[in-house]
């Protein structure tokens, strides 16, 4: 469990986490593949990770147990893919992520996987497509809010490049 004690003049707090980090994104684009070898890195390293190895079933609601992980963890990794903002599921994530970014001073790293940050920003593209759709049975407002939010954070720009015979090559960009 990662613990740290920021010290204020008048008294000293104690910060317990479940989680180092709450990895985000979106299964069926980057689980077996990019967040997989993710997760794995940051095992490997002894970081406690969240990774919703379960997965949520269409009509399901994000549980008690996924929402608490996002408020025990110390650092949100939200994995920007081309079908992300496709699930209801990961929209609600974000919005909880933020919400403990502005409530509590959690951190978040977005990392933008095959997809442009401004797409993600202003919601074109696939956004703008997946947030149509949404509309139908949503109030997605408050997710387009997030979204603009997230995309203006500090991040990564992952574009995968091609192969050369076992190795993929990719273009890392990271910015702030």
């Amino acid at each position: 469990m990662a613990q740290v004690a920021p010290s204020t003049s008048s008294s000293s707090f104690r910060y317990n986490y479940t989680y180092d980090v709450f990895l985000s994104f979106r299964g069926q684009d980057t689980r077996k593949g990019f967040t997989g070898s993710l997760y794995n890195a940051l095992h490997q390293r002894g970081i406690h990770t969240f990774i919703d190895d379960e997965g949520l079933k269409p009509g399901e609601e994000i549980t008690p147990s996924l929402l608490n992980a996002i408020d025990d963890s110390r650092i949100a990794i939200v994995v920007f893919s081309k079908d992300y903002a496709s699930s209801s599921f990961c929209l609600k994530e974000l919005v909880k992520i933020l919400d403990c970014v502005d409530s509590k001073g959690r951190l978040v790293l977005p990392v933008f996987y095959d997809v442009d940050p401004s797409d993600v920003r202003y919601q074109k593209g696939s956004y703008g497509v997946a947030l149509a759709k949404h509309e139908k049975r949503h109030n997605v407002e408050e997710w387009r809010k997030a979204l603009t939010k997230a995309a203006n954070l500090s991040g990564c720009h992952f574009k995968p490049g091609y192969s050369h015979h076992t190795t993929t090559l990719t273009k890392v960009t990271c910015f702030s």
